[in-house]
């Protein structure tokens, strides 16, 4: 069945629901491409650079965005929807200075509302309008919550790595979006690239099919390097940006957050002034230290 077309556009009194600032949909064609690492390291640079930042685990059957930042919810969106508990209830504030709202996991009938109990959650975010940036990591694929969740959001951030079937996914999901919603504003990340002549060419195939097929081109936002630190973050329940924060991986993160929110956001910025100070010298004279 096709998501509501309509379903964040108006509330029933004919109003527009309230939104904070800006909401991101983080979105993936296929599974397995670091969606989720991105979503939470991305939220982590936002709360750093002083901004309201809520994470909201859209992937409504297995959700792990708790995993990631290392904690176990009592409360999630199923008991929302169940109505044992307010959206606001189960918000988690986190160490790192981000809020969340963690999803659920292994509950089957979630990962599949219908029509009407998606629209009734989504409807319920209205609530939460005193973000700067709401995050939404979203399931993979062109399933009807992900969709219904791209639809509510602002912009869609696609990940996609050089792997030829996360670029072919990735254009079957841009595709599903532009079919519902022509304005839709799309971009992407390009994740786990070993040179930046990988991630070109993922830019030049993403972009060239999207504009011939579909008159359109989603914009890049950057690169995400391959690095071994994120895969030791994951391991530790940690953001990659506490455990590893002058890895490359998170100074591309930091880039990547500069760009979205349009302002300067230092990769050295949590670091004591002076080691700030002889790291910048060191990289004018040697640029890769």
């Amino acid at each position: 069945m096709e998501p509501n077309q309509n379903l964040a556009s108006e509330n029933k009194d004919g109003s527009k629901p309230k939104l904070a600032n800006k909401v991101i949909a983080i979105a993936s064609g296929k599974g397995g491409v670091g969606k989720t690492v991105f979503t939470v390291n991305l939220a982590v640079c936002l709360a750093k650079s002083g901004k309201k930042v809520l994470v909201i685990d859209g992937d409504l059957g297995l959700g792990n965005v708790n995993v990631l930042f290392g904690f176990h919810p009592k409360f999630n969106l199923y008991h929302v929807m169940k109505g044992h508990r307010s959206i606001r209830d189960i918000i988690y504030k986190s160490p790192e200075g981000v809020d969340i709202l963690p999803g659920s996991n292994g509950y089957t009938q979630f990962a599949n509302l219908d029509d009407k109990a998606r629209e009734q959650l989504i409807k319920s975010f209205s609530e939460l309008d005193d973000y700067d940036y709401i995050l939404i990591d979203t399931g993979a694929g062109i399933g009807a919550n992900v969709i219904s969740f791209t639809l509510y959001a602002n912009e869609v951030l696609l990940m996609i790595t050089p792997d030829p079937t996360s670029v072919t996914d990735a254009y079957g999901l841009i595709k599903s979006l532009i079919s519902i919603d022509k304005n839709k504003k799309i971009s992407f990340i390009v994740n786990r690239i070993k040179t930046e002549q990988e991630g070109n060419k993922v830019v030049k195939r993403i972009t060239e099919i999207s504009n011939k097929f579909l008159g359109m081109k989603p914009t890049k936002l950057g690169f995400l390097y391959q690095d071994e630190e994120i895969d030791k973050s994951i391991r530790k329940q940690k953001p990659l940006l506490f455990t590893a924060p002058n890895s490359k991986a998170a100074e591309n993160l930091y880039q990547i957050a500069g760009t979205i929110a349009n302002i300067p956001v230092d990769p050295y910025q949590t670091q004591p002034k002076m080691v700030v100070y002889f790291k910048k010298f060191l990289h004018s004279l040697i640029p890769n230290t």
